[in-house]
């Protein structure tokens, strides 16, 4: 049938399997899962793009790492000296009405350059959290990551927020790539992080006032990048995919002891490079990545894509005992950014996926229909458990180029959605985020809605949208009085500075 896809259950490929104790690596048993298909793995991180890189490449890649790091600090330093660093809630001339039904776009921190930004909501109580990762600044003297993720809560659904904290301000290298979930039946709340090219993880049960001890989740793979977290209702399965050794392949963490103790897995060995950039846990306990994949240049070197890009749909019914890859898409490389410190690649290759409380699940990804083209925003669906998906609706507008979809899902068929998308065609130094919503499980939307609606307030915004999109991901929540709060970057250029902002329904 149009828009299905057969099961590719994953075969022997001898993978390693390594155990983390309480932050202790220990080698186990080799027991192994793989797959005769390439899947995807994680999202690429803030400087995996223009990277696939193999176990050889670790120290070069960190090296990159650090130098991008060094550029944006750079960056921001500049636009400091200039007096255009940081944004501001606008007011006066550069405000804009909000629109109807939201309260009005601000920023996470009104001087702080943010990327990345990541939210979750408590769907029991009205406790929201954002983390970001933070550039131009340490949250501590010394051997102090910088950049460093912070952490900021709201106990009211997002009217009013605490004090911008570390969420770990653990001695080392930078930190980058956060993601952040809340245990549905507890309220605790799980976070990962990338300390240098290591995955952490780290959790509050009290609502973040404090937070145990990040603990490693990788065992002894020798790099890992980007990480994606899904949790289980009641917290006690947690699973983290990420992209690592050799050129990108997928692997995946878990822990079913509510993370103290980790295994790890490689699902695939291929010549394609694996990004996961979205995944959930379906109230029955069937677990979902959603991951792209592409080829770079013939083979697994090189920043520019060449043929489809791939969007996968890993599935696991048993705990992470044994996972399929459904392929649901295929899809063009779109245009190349030439934004400042812009890898060509930084606008493909992303997805985002969300199960409904009837296990309903809805994918929206980003893609051209010819190499070179114009990305649309396409959503497709299914209802049998990722068995079969439907064929694909276009969610974003004719004649624009779109990136990043964001979304979430609550109840029977209640989904909500964002993505960037530019404003006036050719015209990829104006963009804005764009908001839709389905109340019959991503069959139908209703019209779009602009929810970046501050023209003013930093350098970077125009009454025509922001100069660049900041980060390659944002997330949007639904709260517990079941609103919509949005998160997602803003900047001046891929080098930035930028910031974090975010709008809510009140």
């Amino acid at each position: 049938m149009p828009g299905s896809s057969p099961s590719r259950p994953l075969t022997s490929l001898g993978q390693t399997l390594l155990t983390v104790a309480a932050g202790v690596a220990f080698v186990a048993a080799v027991a192994v899962i793989g797959a005769t298909q390439p899947a995807v793995g994680d999202s690429p991180g803030a400087f995996a793009r223009g990277g696939p890189h193999d176990a050889a490449d670790v120290n070069p890649e960190a090296a990159e790492q650090g130098e991008q790091a060094e550029e944006k600090n750079g960056a921001f330093e500049e636009a400091q000296e200039k007096g255009i660093a940081g944004q501001s809630r606008p007011t006066g001339a550069a405000a804009a009405a909000p629109v109807a039904g939201w309260a009005g776009e601000q920023p996470v921190d009104n001087l702080a350059d943010d990327w990345e930004p990541a939210i979750a909501t408590d769907p029991s109580a009205p406790w929201v959290y954002t983390l970001v990762t933070r550039y131009g600044a340490k949250p501590c003297s010394g051997n102090c990551p910088s950049p460093f993720i912070a952490v900021r809560i709201s106990a009211d659904g997002g009217a009013s927020w605490g004090a911008s904290k570390p969420l770990c301000a653990c001695k080392g290298s930078g930190q980058f790539d956060p993601i952040i979930e809340v245990v549905p039946n507890t309220g605790a709340v799980y976070a990962s992080y990338m300390n240098g090219y290591n995955i952490m993880f780290i959790k509050s049960t009290n609502h973040g006032a404090t937070w145990s001890a990040a603990v490693p989740v990788y065992g002894n793979v020798s790099w890992n990048d980007k990480p994606t977290i899904a949790v289980s209702n009641n917290g006690v399965d947690v699973y983290i995919s990420f992209n690592g050794p050799t050129g990108g392949d997928p692997w995946m963490a878990q822990s079913h002891d509510s993370g103290a103790t980790w295994t790890q897995t490689k699902l695939v060995d291929s010549g394609r490079y694996y990004f996961d950039f979205d995944s959930d846990v379906a109230a029955d306990g069937t677990v979902y990545f959603a991951e792209t994949s592409i080829l770079y240049g013939g083979g697994n070197k090189g920043t520019t894509p060449t043929g489809q890009i791939e969007e996968h749909v890993f599935i696991s019914r048993d705990r992470g005992a044994t996972w399929e890859n459904r392929t649901i898409a295929s899809v063009w490389p779109g245009i190349a950014c030439v934004a400042d410190g812009c890898t060509p690649d930084f606008y493909l290759g992303h997805i985002a996926l969300s199960v409904d409380g009837s296990n309903r699940v809805v994918a929206l990804y980003d893609g051209a229909p010819a190499a070179g083209g114009r990305q649309t925003i396409e959503a497709r669906r299914s209802t049998n458990g990722g068995v079969t998906w439907s064929a694909p609706v276009t969610l974003s507008a004719a004649g624009e180029t779109t990136d990043a979809p964001a979304i979430e899902s609550r109840g029977t068929g209640d989904v909500r959605a964002w993505y960037y998308q530019t404003s006036g065609g050719a015209n990829v130094d104006a963009w804005n985020v764009w908001y839709r919503t389905s109340t019959d499980g991503g069959a139908t939307w209703t019209a779009a809605v602009k929810i970046s609606d501050a023209t003013g307030g930093a350098a970077y915004k125009t009454a025509a949208g922001f100069a660049e999109v900041y980060g390659d991901y944002g997330e949007i929540g639904i709260t517990s009085a079941g609103k919509s709060i949005a998160i997602w970057g803003e900047g001046t250029s891929y080098a930035g500075p930028g910031g974090a902002w975010f709008n809510r329904q009140p």
